[in-house]
């Protein structure tokens, strides 16, 4: 039972009646007797919400960002008019408002009650127990019960990165047939001859087509399309530290939703796996319109594990589940112990059998505290920051002996330069 504002006005007014007209205990007792037994009466007179139906309607999915909406459904059992107030419970990141209903369903009618949701972080937002208090017929007590109405609004990755898209595809028309690309090498496929013009890579001469034409010609190249795209996201500790405001596993699935649906635009197939302590989600034979859904399904409710992440056992699940050649972007951390100690040793039978490339996401605050020079304490941290950029830089060379392509870069640069590295590699025929 709950006492509603009219409830402590009556109050106030029996004190005033015992003060002015019955100052005396008999007064006192005869006034609060009266109060509750209205009270207790207006609450077993007020509607059970165990007889009221709720339903919810409503978005199951947002784009971060996004505003969406949630309805409950609230009908009243026929003979009674159910008035009183209703709150729909959701945790503070689905951006809940407004928080209260007022409730007033005529006998055996309904009333819809549209609660509206902005979430403020990535992933499955889940709603809490619904509270319903019916007013009495006074307005003095109401019944109050929370219920279990289910309620879930995924809130999916923002793809922030899409606006750098139409470039990259550009920069793709030009490498692959539209335009011719003079390359040689593994990954490429002869597509035309034209003639020779001085600067052109001698090892392209089509020496017979030469010799029929009379005048030097070469091949043009055309990269192959149907190559094999596999995502390791690490969603161990590593990818919880924070750059800015969001925490690194962030700019990572914003790098991977660009470099994807670059690589379907490519016609490559594209593959995922978020990986720590073992497998934790897993995307594969999506293509065309289907990919990037099925992905940002997939990584919308990775949250960072807080356990160091296993990347010897991503790269035996990647061995695995794809024998045959392709190009693996491992989006992980520059870390010197996870490294040296988890990948390089498992490197040497993922690179006998595929290309790889490493994505690390960068904090320019680091940057910032390398050039500082205004004091003491400023030229420490600037000396702190530069050893932590040259450990950084050492690593990338580390993986870069072993073959590995390593892009380290701030998280609004991290898409761009990941699918920059993906046009050169395929550009180069190493895919």
């Amino acid at each position: 039972m709950a006492l509603t504002g009219r409830a402590a006005l009556l109050a106030l007014a029996s004190v005033l009646a015992v003060a002015l007209l019955t100052p005396s205990w008999a007064g006192v007792l005869g006034w609060n007797l009266a109060l509750v037994v209205l009270v207790g009466l207006d609450a077993l007179l007020a509607p059970s919400p165990r007889r009221l139906e709720l339903s919810r309607t409503g978005d199951a999915a947002v784009r971060l960002g996004s505003a969406a909406a949630t309805t409950l459904t609230v009908r009243a059992p026929a003979g009674r008019r159910v008035t009183g107030l209703l709150r729909d419970a959701w945790p503070p990141s689905a951006g809940a408002s407004p928080r209260t209903h007022r409730l007033d369903v005529p006998a055996g009618g309904a009333q819809r009650c549209t609660t509206d949701l902005l979430p403020t972080r990535r992933g499955d937002r889940r709603a809490d127990r619904v509270t319903v208090r019916t007013r009495g017929p006074l307005g003095l007590a109401a019944r109050q019960r929370s219920l279990e109405v289910p309620g879930v609004l995924r809130a999916l990755p923002p793809f922030a990165s899409r606006r750098h898209l139409p470039g990259k595809l550009a920069q793709l028309r030009e490498i692959e047939g539209r335009d011719a690309v003079l390359v040689r090498g593994q990954g490429t496929e002869a597509d035309a001859h034209r003639a020779y013009v001085p600067g052109d890579d001698v090892r392209s001469i089509d020496w017979r087509g030469t010799a029929r034409a009379g005048t030097v010609v070469v091949r043009t190249w055309r990269p192959e399309r149907g190559r094999h795209v596999v995502l390791v996201l690490d969603t161990g500790r590593a990818s919880a530290g924070r750059v800015g405001d969001a925490p690194r596993l962030d700019a990572a699935l914003d790098a991977a939703l660009l470099l994807a649906a670059l690589a379907a635009a490519a016609g490559d197939r594209v593959s995922l796996l978020a990986h720590a302590s073992g497998p934790r989600a897993r995307v594969t034979g999506s293509t065309g319109p289907a990919l990037l859904p099925a992905l940002v399904q997939a990584m919308a409710p990775l949250e960072p594990e807080l356990v160091d992440a296993d990347l010897a056992g991503a790269v035996r699940d990647v061995l695995t589940s794809a024998p045959q050649r392709a190009l693996v972007v491992l989006l992980t951390g520059l870390d010197r112990v996870r490294l040296e100690e988890g990948l390089l040793p498992a490197l040497p039978p993922l690179l006998r059998r595929h290309a790889v490339l490493v994505a690390a996401v960068a904090d320019p605050r680091v940057e910032q505290l390398a050039r500082g020079r205004g004091d003491a304490a400023a030229v420490y941290a600037a000396a702190a920051a530069e050893r932590s950029l040259a450990e950084r830089r050492r690593l990338a060379a580390l993986l870069e002996r072993q073959g590995v392509t390593a892009v380290d870069a701030p998280p609004d640069r991290l898409a761009p330069a990941l699918a920059d590295a993906y046009l050169a590699l395929k550009a180069a025929g190493r895919l």
